[in-house]
């Protein structure tokens, strides 16, 4: 589970993801010491799930740690950072300059809950350590919009704290579930279920599901149909 951050107004949007999770690194850069912990569990998971080919949407890519080090990790894929916050655009385009890497395209500016995405197509979508800390009407948004721009058969990878009902809850994601209700009445650890079923409703498959350390999973979900 993330550490529980100190107690904080009530924010509105997925946008204050950044007051859990960053820290300034000089600059404009910011930094997120869980980004630092998990982004090598989450790119060995990764490596099983992406394709071969192609452009991976971020969703909420924060700090754009993430990114960059996805990139370098997987040269053989464009990745496109996104945020709807503008001090983690500027900070990803802090941490995209320093990277130097050519594969890292820059950040575009992208409401998860907004019909209007800046982009047509992907051949994957990622997208970390939102669901808890936005409206459900976020994640739905990402659904949404996973559907308009992904083909048949991309994968929809997420990561973050869950609850399954198969799997007993962590005491440490209960209390951090209960933390984020009592600071916003829409945020709040997502039943696996719950998102499987929405998924469903909008041609997803879930597939694949792995637990990561610190009590968070990643799911993948696979595009049906037919292009």
């Amino acid at each position: 589970m993330v550490s529980t951050p100190p107690a904080v107004n009530r924010p509105g949007s997925v946008a204050d993801k950044r007051r859990f999770y960053e820290g300034v690194a000089g600059g404009p850069k910011r930094s997120a010491p869980t980004a630092l912990r998990n982004r090598e569990p989450i790119a060995d998971t990764l490596a099983d799930w992406l394709p071969t080919s192609g452009l991976v949407l971020e969703i909420a890519s924060g700090s754009g740690e993430h990114v960059v080090h996805f990139a370098a990790r997987f040269p053989f894929l464009q990745w496109q950072p996104s945020d709807s916050n503008e001090d983690a655009l500027a900070s990803i385009a802090a941490w995209r300059a320093e990277s130097g890497l050519p594969n890292v395209l820059p950040p575009i500016n992208i409401d998860a809950a907004s019909r209007d995405w800046p982009i047509d197509r992907a051949d994957a979508l990622f997208n970390s350590n939102m669901a808890h800390i936005s409206p459900w009407a976020a994640s739905l948004g990402m659904l949404d919009g996973a559907a308009r721009i992904l083909p048949a058969g991309a994968p929809l990878i997420l990561y973050g704290p869950w609850l399954k009902d198969d799997i007993e809850t962590a005491p440490s994601n209960l209390a951090f579930d209960a933390d984020l209700r009592r600071r916003d009445s829409d945020w709040g650890l997502r039943r696996v279920e719950d998102f499987a079923s929405e998924a469903g409703k909008r041609g997803f498959e879930l597939t694949d599901t792995r637990r990561m350390p610190a009590n968070n999973m990643m799911l993948l979900f696979h595009r049906q149909g037919e292009d």
